[in-house]
């Protein structure tokens, strides 16, 4: 990194600061104003915001590469296609013609207020971005030599700041920045690298066998257990969020459509780049730093640079995105539904939201230690409790019970957290059975809609 590299570090920076803070206006601060940005998303920034949001673990898909070459895709990538794909078909339109602002309101509008109030803590903590600002501070140690605990704090209370006088609005101004930074860096290092060492040829002589098979070495059923924790997208709030604030249904379900086609092609670049990683740099003792390793050995003074936003804007995407949910979570489900405060003090709370949830998420990204660890705990106890209630709040004739679904939340998440529990104080580390811990919370919930549901009319 040189002198240029950080001039166009900062200057990104500020650009967040100005397109995050542009146009704001406090004589328009209703609840549905500061957490749907009034539901005017046109289709460019649907795909944008989305896209740039839900694809935070750049440094996760780096390591994965680099040890286990092109089955990244098939368990980072294609699980999660499809599963965007059913949320388009099933769920994307239904979800903008509810009117409502958040995941809980369609749940206390179909199940009751009980049931909302559980969905809500939750979201609450399935939407805390811990996992993000783990690898924002790793980036930062890699980037600028910080401690973990420096480029953590910096970075969250930086993310947060624009999105707490800006709401979503500014989420999606700067995710149009950041959305363009994501490709470009890759973009340009794939290109460099295309040209300099040649395509497919180079890498089949270069990197290890099992790195162009579909499993990487892995066994299959742990290939196989990513589609089923992928099925989480459909219980995804940053989705809901933005059909919720989509001009129309149609933006909604097109602009996933779309986004699908942008990661294809962000996960090729990813996948492409991680291999030459792995043939240039075989002895790296870091995998988990073999994206900026990479563009440091190949790319010249400015250009790395931009690689160098490229990583940050991705994560720091998902940050601010994050963020922001859990606060409106915190706010407009949990506060106001429980408490009952006007709806002129929603965006009052939701900026306690954003202190409090970055705290929370502070917390826990310095307590764990593994990105994955954050991903696979939080998804396999918030997953098998909502996925059913709420995709059957949405589709289908049948629907359960008010006080079924509440118990089914309840139940569904206890298991699986006990359940993971049972792997995380014993000694060998093994859960009750073998089973990882989302499937016996998904066959509870289940259980709970065969046996406690009743045919209705859907609205």
């Amino acid at each position: 990194m040189t002198a240029i590299d950080y001039i166009i570090i900062l200057a990104y920076l500020a650009g967040l600061i100005v397109l995050g803070l542009m146009r704001r206006s406090k004589s328009n601060e209703s609840a549905g104003n500061f957490i749907l940005g009034g539901r005017v998303l046109t289709l460019p920034a649907f795909v944008a915001t989305l896209v740039s949001s839900w694809y935070g673990g750049i440094l996760g898909v780096g390591e994965y590469n680099y040890l286990y070459g092109v089955s990244t895709w098939l368990v980072f990538g294609v699980p999660y296609y499809i599963a965007a794909l059913l949320f388009a078909l099933f769920l994307a339109q239904r979800a903008r013609r509810a009117e409502v602002l958040t995941i809980p309101d369609r749940l206390d509008s179909v199940y009751g207020r009980p049931t909302a109030v559980a969905g809500s803590v939750i979201l609450f903590f399935m939407t805390l971005p811990a996992a993000y600002i783990l690898m924002l501070s790793v980036l930062s140690q890699i980037l600028f030599g910080w401690p973990l605990w420096v480029g953590a704090v910096l970075g969250t209370l930086f993310s947060i700041f624009y999105v707490h006088l800006g709401g979503f609005k500014a989420v999606v101004r700067t995710d149009l920045l950041q959305f363009a930074l994501m490709f470009a860096g890759f973009i340009v290092l794939f290109v460099f690298l295309l040209i300099d060492f040649g395509g497919f040829e180079f890498i089949r002589n270069s990197v290890p066998e099992t790195h162009l098979t579909w499993h990487g070495g892995k066994p299959g059923l742990y290939i196989a257990v990513w589609y089923v924790i992928a099925l989480s997208t459909l219980i995804e709030p940053a989705f809901y969020q933005r059909c919720y604030a989509a001009r129309s249904a149609a933006v909604a379900r097109n602009g996933i459509f779309v986004s699908i086609l942008f990661w294809i092609v962000f996960d090729f670049l990813t996948t492409s780049c991680g291999l030459y990683a792995r043939a240039l740099l075989p002895e790296l003792a870091n995998p988990v730093a073999s994206f900026p390793a990479l563009a440091a050995k190949i790319l010249p003074a400015g250009l790395l640079g931009l690689f160098a936003l490229a990583l940050l804007a991705t994560v720091m995407s998902t940050i601010d995105s994050y963020s922001f949910l859990a606060a409106s979570t915190f706010s407009r489900d949990i506060i106001w539904r429980i408490f009952k405060v006007s709806e002129n003090r929603i965006t009052y709370y939701t900026r306690i939201g954003l202190v409090l949830s970055a705290g929370i998420a502070l917390t826990a990204a310095l307590f764990f230690e593994s990105v994955v660890d954050i991903w696979h705990d939080f998804g396999s106890v918030g997953t098998p409790a909502l996925l059913v209630p709420l995709f059957f709040a949405f589709n289908g004739r049948r629907k359960m019970r008010s006080l079924t679904a509440f118990w089914s939340i309840i139940t569904a998440g206890l298991v699986s957290f006990v359940w993971l529990m049972s792997g995380k104080l014993s000694a060998d580390g093994v859960y009750w059975l073998g089973l990882e811990p989302i499937f016996p919370g998904l066959f509870i919930s289940i259980l709970f809609y065969i046996f406690g549901s009743k045919k209705r009319i859907l609205l």
